[in-house]
């Protein structure tokens, strides 16, 4: 019985990044990741400090649905006084740094 052929490559073709970039979608993937991140990450705060997003929305002096949008991670807009105000509320510090490309 013959040994099978094991490939040293760690992956075959080509990288997703590759494609996105090709078909210029990489700064829309990039943007919209990002979002769902943030907006994955402060609805895990809220709801690890026990926070509703009516309590949240009346310390942000906001609505609720402002609260809504900003934890919808397949909303693509987001308002960076919101997402402060936020992060305030949840007693973190927003920090939002522009690296090289």
């Amino acid at each position: 019985m013959k040994p099978a052929i094991v490939s040293q490559r760690t992956h075959r073709g080509s990288d997703l990044r590759d494609l996105l970039r090709k078909e210029a979608l990489l700064e829309e993937a990039e943007s919209r990741a990002l979002k769902r991140g943030v907006a994955l990450r402060l609805d895990r705060l809220r709801k690890e400090q026990h926070v509703s997003k009516s309590r949240l929305a009346l310390r942000m002096n906001t609505s609720r649905a402002v609260v809504n949008r900003l934890l919808v991670p397949a909303n693509p807009s987001i308002a960076l006084a919101a997402l402060d105000k936020a992060a305030r509320v949840l007693e973190r510090k927003l920090n939002i740094e522009l690296v090289t490309a």
